[in-house]
């Protein structure tokens, strides 16, 4: 690992598990779509968002969605990864849950002192895989791209990777 500047985590499956029950935020942000007259029968959360945002009611989507992360962020579990994040160069934090979650998470179990950015679904106007929030981390790290190595846990994130032109790796195969 000491061939990269820094290193980039994802935060749900990747630091910690957010305790989040995400049948109960889809039905939540479903109830809060149709009470507002959007057709939401058939869609997953993420096709909800996409709905919210084309009704305009994105912000209260992703509010909604939050409380949840939130809360799940209190009674999160650290996983392995998390006891080894090391001191010795930046380290960015690249979510799909809001940035305030990843914040109570780091908090929750000292992290937050280890990490010098923190990009969530709230903090830039696109969500992975789109490589903005991966870009904006890198950025706000000081370090190209090509010398950040991004730690993930999904297809999904392996794909920002390589679109922002980092290098990725999956959690079960990270070893420092």
């Amino acid at each position: 690992m000491q061939e990269y500047d820094a290193l980039v985590y994802d935060l749900d499956g990747t630091l910690v598990h957010l305790d989040v029950d995400w049948e109960e935020v889809h039905h939540e942000v479903a109830a809060v779509l149709r009470t507002r007259g959007v057709d939401v029968d058939g869609a997953d959360l993420w096709t909800l968002l996409e709905l919210s945002e084309a009704a305009g009611y994105r912000r209260l989507v992703d509010e909604t969605i939050a409380e949840f992360e939130r809360e799940g962020a209190r009674t999160s579990r650290r996983l392995p990864p998390a006891r080894t994040v090391p001191a010795d160069r930046p380290i960015g934090v690249c979510s799909l849950n809001s940035e305030s979650a990843c914040r109570i998470a780091l908090e929750t179990y000292g992290l937050d002192g280890c990490v010098d950015v923190i990009v969530g679904r709230d903090s830039v106007a696109t969500e992975k895989p789109h490589p903005e929030p991966l870009l904006a981390t890198v950025e706000g790290l000081g370090v190209a791209p090509e010398s950040t190595l991004f730690v993930g846990d999904s297809e999904r994130d392996e794909e920002t990777a390589r679109r922002a032109g980092t290098d990725y790796v999956y959690v079960r195969e990270f070893e420092i």
